[in-house]
């Protein structure tokens, strides 16, 4: 019986992981839907900054999702250099799962 339990849990927490990667993707596809891509990079400077140097920009910000969400639905400028980031035609609940992503990069 201890051998089933094992295994059932171990089993649902494969299918967790397997269920955080799933979102995660679909995460990126949106957001390469949404042309973020087109700006941003994950790992060098294009127009924008790369999402790794906004993650570690905002990484001791415990408010970080909140205010990378409200730049990515209104926009911004300012915090890396003269460029606006336009607004984003996302939701609430899109822009605060992008922010969360974004945030994960390393």
């Amino acid at each position: 019986m201890k051998c089933k339990m094992q295994s059932l849990a171990l089993a649902l927490v494969a299918g967790g992981l397997l269920s955080a990667a799933a979102h995660a993707n679909n995460i990126e596809a949106t957001m390469k839907s949404k042309s973020c891509f087109a700006c941003h990079s994950m790992d060098k400077k294009l127009v924008g900054p790369s999402y790794k140097d906004i993650a570690a920009k905002y990484k001791a910000d415990k408010g970080a999702v909140s205010k990378l969400a409200v730049k990515i639905q209104k926009g911004g400028s300012g915090v890396w250099g003269a460029v606006p980031m336009p607004p984003n035609a996302v939701s609430e609940a899109e822009a605060k799962q992008m922010a969360e992503w974004v945030l994960k990069v390393k």
